[in-house]
C-alpha cells in the first residue's frame, strides 16, 4: 500500500463528507474518483494529502511514498522565470546532486590526495548519472511540446500565460517529479483534444498510481482500472472502468433494492405481529423481544438516486429552410497569424456539428464568425428563417447581477412555468433554493451554467455552443447530451470532452493547414477513419521504399550504357574533387581521434582525476571532441554515398 483512509470520517460543521471509509492505493493502479459535483471529492484528495484532518480514523502513507497533487489552488503561484525553468523545477533531486558536486568539486581542489573525497565525488557523478541528469532540458521539452507548447514559448515568463496554459506547466512538472502517487483534480479541464490524448498515453505508462478526479467519461474509460465514487458519505469501490461501474452499479443498486424490499416486508409483518400480541397480556413479553430485535436491526436504505432523471426539452419555434449558414472565401488572421484562409463550408438543416481541434487553431474564432460577433473578411450569409443562439463565456456578462437565478430564466420569453424552468435549472446544478440566488453573488463556473440554460431554453433552430460542459458534472452532461440528440433544430458546438462530442456531433469540422475540413460521420467514426488514413499512410510510405530498392536492384542489374565523351569527362572531374575533399576529410577525422584518445588517456591519469579544475576542462574538451567527431563522422558517410554514386555513373 502506497497510502490510504483507515475508517476515517471527516465534516465541514455539521455536513458529513465521508463516515468510516476505508480506502488503500496499491502500486501501478489508475483510479477514477468520481461523484456528483458538491459531494467532497476534491476535499478527499487533501484528506489524502493530509491537508485536512479527519475527525475519525487514520491517514495511512508508506514512509518512502512521494505523492503529487495537481488541483486549481496552485494558480495562486506566479513567476517571472521561463515557463522551462518552472517545469525543470521538478528536477530539485539533480539540482541539489549538481550542487554537492560543485562543493566536492572544490574540496577536491584543495584535497586532491583525500580519497574519501575522491570516492564520494565519483559516486555523486555515478547519481547524477543514473538520475538522468545530463538529460533534464529534454524531458522537459518533450513533457512540454506534449501538453500543446511550441518550441517559441519556452522561454517565455510564465506571468505571461493565462491561467488554462499556467495549469498545463504545473502539470508538466509534476509529471517529470514522478512521484509515486499522481493526485490529478480535474486535469483534462485545460487541455485540448491533442493534449489530452498525449496526457493518456503518458499516463498509461507510467509507473507510479493515479488518481484523477474527472467529469470526461472518455477520458476514464481509456484510462482508469479502478474506480471510487464518493456517494451518499461512503467510499464505494468498483475495479473496472467507467463503463464497468455503471454496469455493476446499476445491478447493486437493483440488488440493494430488493434488499430493501424484502427487509420492509418483514418489518411491516413483525409491525403487525407486535400490534396483535400488544392487546394480549400473555403475549406481551413476545411483542417486548420483537420490539428489541426490530430496534436492533440494522436498516437497509432504499437505493434511489441522489439525483432525479430530469429530461431537458429543447422546443423549436420555426422551421428554417435547408440552408443554415453559408461560409464563402473566409480569412482570419490576428497580425501575422493565419487563423482561417479560403474557408469555405455550409451548415445545413439537421447538421449537428462538432468543431475539434487543437488549442491555437482557430476553433472559437470561427464560432464567433458563425456567430457574427468576430471582424473577418469574406462573406457569412443565414438561410432562410434561422434563429440563433450562442453560448460562449463572454456572454456571463449579458448577466443581470441584480436578478435571482429564476427571475433570469423568466426573462427568456420562453413560456416555460415556473416548475418547468426549475426542473430544467436542477439539470445546470441548482436545486431548492439555489434558484433564488442573485446572479452578482455567483461564481464564474455557476454564471456559466446560467448563461448555457438561457440558450437551452430558448426557441431558437440553431445553436452555437462554446465549450457548454466546462462546468457540468458527469450527469448533467449526460442529460444534456441526450436532450441535444433529440433536439429538433442544428447546432455547431467547440469541446474537449470527447463523451459528450461522440454523442452529439453527425458531422466533424477540423481546421487543417488554415482551411475548414468537413468529414461526415460521427466522431467514433472520424477517430476510426483517422487511424485508417494514418495505416494506409505508413502503407503507401513502405511500398514507396520497397518500389526505390527495387529500382535500385534494377539499375544495378541493367546493360550498361556508357556515356559520351562530354559527360564521362566531368563526371570524372567531378569525382576527382570530391576524392581530394574526401582525404582530407578523412586526415581530419584521424586527427580527431587522435585527440580524442589522448584525452581519454590523460582523464584516466590519478593526477587529473583528482584535481577538479583540470578533470573539468578535460571533461569539457572530451565532450566536444566527440560532437566534433560525430558530425565528421556524418559528413563521412554523405561523401562516400557521393563518390560510390558517381562511380557508378561512370560505369555505366
Amino acid at each position: 500500500m502506497l497510502i490510504g483512509l483507515q475508517n476515517v470520517t471527516f465534516e465541514f460543521g455539521a455536513r458529513v463528507i465521508v463516515e468510516d471509509a476505508t480506502w488503500h492505493i496499491q502500486p501501478g493502479e489508475r483510479i477514477g474518483l468520481i461523484g456528483y459535483n458538491g459531494t467532497g471529492k476534491s476535499t478527499i484528495l487533501k484528506v489524502l494529502t493530509q491537508q485536512y484532518t479527519p475527525s475519525k480514523g487514520t491517514i495511512e502513507k508508506g514512509k518512502d511514498t512521494t505523492i503529487g497533487y495537481l488541483h486549481q489552488d496552485l494558480l495562486s503561484f506566479d513567476t517571472n522565470e521561463s515557463i522551462l525553468e518552472v517545469a525543470m523545477g521538478a528536477f530539485e533531486k539533480v539540482k541539489q546532486l549538481e550542487k554537492e558536486i560543485e562543493e566536492l568539486g572544490n574540496q577536491l581542489t584543495e584535497n586532491s590526495e583525500d580519497e574519501n573525497l575522491l570516492m564520494l565525488y565519483s559516486d555523486k557523478l555515478h547519481d547524477l548519472e543514473v538520475a538522468g541528469g545530463y538529460n533534464i532540458h529534454h524531458k522537459t521539452e518533450e513533457v512540454l511540446q506534449g501538453l500543446g507548447f511550441d518550441n517559441k514559448d519556452l522561454q517565455r515568463p510564465y506571468k505571461e500565460f493565462s491561467g488554462g496554459w499556467r495549469m498545463r506547466v504545473l502539470l508538466a512538472k509534476m509529471i517529470l517529479q514522478q512521484p509515486d502517487v499522481l493526485l490529478l483534480d480535474e486535469p483534462t479541464n485545460h487541455l485540448d483534444l491533442p493534449s489530452i490524448e498525449w496526457l493518456e498515453k503518458y499516463l498509461l505508462h507510467y509507473q507510479g498510481s493515479v488518481v484523477i478526479v474527472s467529469h470526461d467519461k472518455y477520458f476514464l474509460n481509456r484510462m482508469v482500472n479502478k474506480i471510487v465514487e464518493l456517494y451518499q458519505q461512503q467510499l464505494h469501490i468498483y475495479s473496472g472502468n467507467y463503463d464497468y461501474y455503471e454496469t455493476e452499479k446499476a445491478v447493486r443498486i437493483e440488488m440493494q433494492q430488493k434488499a430493501y424490499e424484502n427487509q420492509q416486508d418483514y418489518i411491516r409483518q413483525n409491525e403487525r405481529l407486535i400490534e396483535r400480541f400488544r392487546a394480549k397480556a400473555s403475549k406481551a413479553a413476545m411483542a417486548q423481544s420483537l420490539i428489541k430485535k426490530l430496534d436492533k436491526l440494522e436498516r437497509i436504505e432504499t437505493a434511489e438516486l441522489e439525483r432525479p432523471n430530469i429530461k431537458i426539452n429543447f422546443q423549436v419555434d420555426k422551421q428554417p429552410g435547408k440552408i443554415i449558414a453559408s461560409l464563402k472565401d473566409i480569412q482570419k488572421k490576428f497580425g501575422e497569424n493565419i487563423i482561417i484562409q479560403n474557408g469555405n463550408a455550409e451548415i445545413n438543416r439537421g447538421d449537428k456539428i462538432a468543431l475539434i481541434g487543437a488549442n491555437g487553431k482557430g476553433k472559437s474564432t470561427l464560432l464567433r464568425i458563425i456567430a457574427g460577433t468576430e471582424n473577418f473578411e469574406g462573406l457569412r450569409e443565414w438561410g432562410h428563417n434561422v434563429e440563433e443562439s450562442f453560448y460562449a463565456q463572454h456572454q456571463l456578462e449579458a448577466l443581470n447581477l441584480n436578478n435571482t437565478i429564476l427571475d433570469e430564466m423568466k426573462e427568456c420569453g420562453s413560456q416555460k412555468t415556473e416548475l418547468e424552468l426549475r426542473a430544467l435549472l436542477g439539470c445546470f446544478l441548482f436545486s431548492g433554493d439555489d434558484t433564488d440566488k442573485k446572479i452578482k453573488v455567483l461564481s464564474g463556473g455557476e454564471k456559466a451554467r446560467v448563461a448555457l440554460a438561457k440558450v437551452i431554453v430558448s426557441k431558437s433552430n440553431f445553436l452555437m455552443l462554446d465549450e457548454p460542459t466546462n462546468h457540468l458534472d458527469m450527469h448533467s452532461v449526460e442529460l444534456l447530451a441526450e436532450s441535444l440528440n433529440k433536439y429538433e433544430g442544428s447546432l455547431i458546438l467547440v469541446s474537449h470532452d470527447r463523451y459528450f462530442i461522440s454523442k452529439t456531433a453527425n458531422k466533424i469540422w477540423e481546421i487543417v493547414n488554415h482551411e475548414i475540413k468537413e468529414f461526415k460521420g460521427s466522431y467514433d467514426e472520424w477517430v476510426a477513419w483517422n487511424e485508417r488514413m494514418a495505416k494506409q499512410k505508413a502503407q503507401q510510405e513502405k511500398q514507396k521504399e520497397q518500389e526505390v530498392k527495387q529500382i535500385v536492384i534494377e539499375q544495378k542489374n541493367k546493360p550498361q550504357q556508357k556515356h559520351n565523351t562530354h559527360e564521362t569527362t566531368q563526371l570524372k572531374n567531378d569525382l576527382k574533387q570530391l576524392q581530394k575533399k574526401f582525404s582530407k576529410l578523412e586526415e581530419m577525422i584521424n586527427a580527431i581521434t587522435t585527440k580524442k584518445n589522448k584525452v581519454e588517456e590523460d582523464l584516466a591519469k590519478p593526477e587529473n582525476y583528482t584535481n577538479h579544475t583540470a578533470f573539468s576542462a578535460l571533461e569539457a574538451e572530451y565532450k566536444q571532441l566527440l560532437e566534433e567527431k560525430e558530425n565528421l563522422d556524418k559528413h563521412y558517410e554523405t561523401m562516400f554515398e557521393e563518390i560510390m554514386n558517381l562511380e557508378a555513373k561512370i560505369d555505366q
